[in-house]
């Protein structure tokens, strides 16, 4: 028995969101060329712009596509700020939550080490969440050196639901833009452009059933941001570069069905992960789970913990070697031998923090995943335990 228990990495491709796809492969046409390819190319793209923003909650007009999650980020981060500073030289603080994806972090970490930017780091509590406290004390004292804020709609590794409402209430009573990645809530959590008064919001093809190399950005239309890349001046002149047209026509046929369904699969895809965490603390009682305790503040299809006396990188290789798939965090930093960012920002101390590993559901998941994982995790925990053990005492660690 095997199962993939890795979603919020990656999750499969939807079949209508693969037939559009297929389609679309054959039909000639660039949507910036005028003969009839060109302008049927082009209807393509406009309709399935209609479709990710009534799907969202945006108007046509402030859907930017782009190549992905990491490419929105960037647009939002680097072009928020340059466009910022060009107005107000005197604004180059970047405000960013310690637990966002290195799709925000290294972008205004870039900025801080190639464009003068002054970067800080917003706490979070020992849920992953980002202290309103602390971000109405960096507005109140520097609000006018301020460029933007930047906070997650939902931690991509402990499942952390964020309160935008809130953030933004805070930034826009001192007039500070602020940007959300909300890559891993759509489809799990109610997510509308509009209502939550955020500038700009990410999303991204291949989280919610679309394909890779497709996500957007929203920005509102009145929001200034400076082109990162520059060329044909594609997407309201910020984003340029040929758009990919059967991606982008299976990215609105993914969005659409994920809000659809997202009430029905966000109930059934959250009580297989409460009998997920049940199980797992019942088979290696001092399993630590990580992120909200109330299941209501953590995205329906994320189960985070942390094992004691393990290495979380030997743990996945156990379960996969057993046929079970998971991540020991963001797959974006994958093989990278360092405790998770996030983790540490909540206060784990770095020996727990690497005895990570998360788990996450989506559409496809059963029962039987679930009972492919209980199968062969206390296994696996013990064989890691006994590696890490004798590692240490080869190393002559006590």
């Amino acid at each position: 028995m095997s199962a993939y228990l890795d979603h919020a990495a990656t999750t499969p491709v939807l079949p209508e969101a693969a037939a559009v796809l297929v389609e679309h492969l054959s039909h000639p046409g660039n949507p910036s060329s005028l003969h009839a390819s060109g302008r049927a190319a082009r209807r393509v793209v406009e309709e399935s712009r209609e479709r990710l923003a009534a799907a969202l909650g945006a108007r046509p007009s402030e859907v930017l596509l782009t190549g992905g999650g990491t490419e929105a980020d960037n647009l939002a981060v680097k072009g928020l700020y340059w466009a910022r500073t060009a107005q107000d030289p005197a604004r180059r603080r970047v405000l960013v939550s310690a637990v966002e994806h290195h799709a925000v972090l290294d972008p205004a970490f870039w900025l801080a080490e190639h464009a003068g930017a002054e970067i800080v780091l917003l706490p979070v509590d020992a849920e992953g969440r980002v202290r309103l406290d602390a971000l109405a004390a960096e507005l109140d004292a520097h609000a006018t050196e301020t460029a933007l804020v930047s906070v997650m709609w939902a931690n991509n590794e402990v499942g952390t639901v964020q309160p935008a409402a809130d953030v933004v209430a805070l930034a826009h009573a001192h007039g500070v833009p602020v940007h959300a990645d909300a890559v891993q809530a759509v489809g799990q959590v109610p997510v509308d452009f509009a209502a939550s008064g955020l500038d700009a919001l990410t999303v991204s093809g291949h989280k919610v059933g679309g394909p890779g190399g497709i996500g957007a950005l929203l920005a509102r239309r009145e929001l200034a941001l400076v082109p990162v890349q520059h060329g044909g001046g594609q997407e309201r002149g910020v984003r340029s570069g040929s758009l990919d047209v059967p991606a982008i026509a299976a990215f609105a046929v993914a969005v659409e069905r994920a809000v659809a369904d997202r009430e029905a699969t966000a109930a059934r895809v959250g009580a297989l992960r409460d009998d997920l965490v049940t199980r797992v603390r019942a088979a290696v009682p001092d399993a630590v789970l990580r992120g909200p305790a109330d299941p209501a503040d953590r995205l329906p299809a994320n189960a985070h913990f942390t094992f004691p006396g393990c290495e979380g990188d030997s743990l996945l290789y156990l379960l996969d070697s057993a046929g079970v798939e998971c991540s020991t965090g963001s797959a974006c930093q994958a093989g990278v031998p360092q405790p998770s960012h996030v983790l540490l920002a909540m206060g784990v101390d770095e020996a727990d923090a690497r005895g990570a590993l998360r788990f996450s559901l989506g559409r496809p998941s059963t029962t039987a995943d679930v009972d492919a994982l209980l199968a062969a995790l206390p296994a696996a925990v013990q064989r890691a335990r006994a590696a890490g053990l004798a590692g240490r005492r080869t190393a002559g660690v006590r």
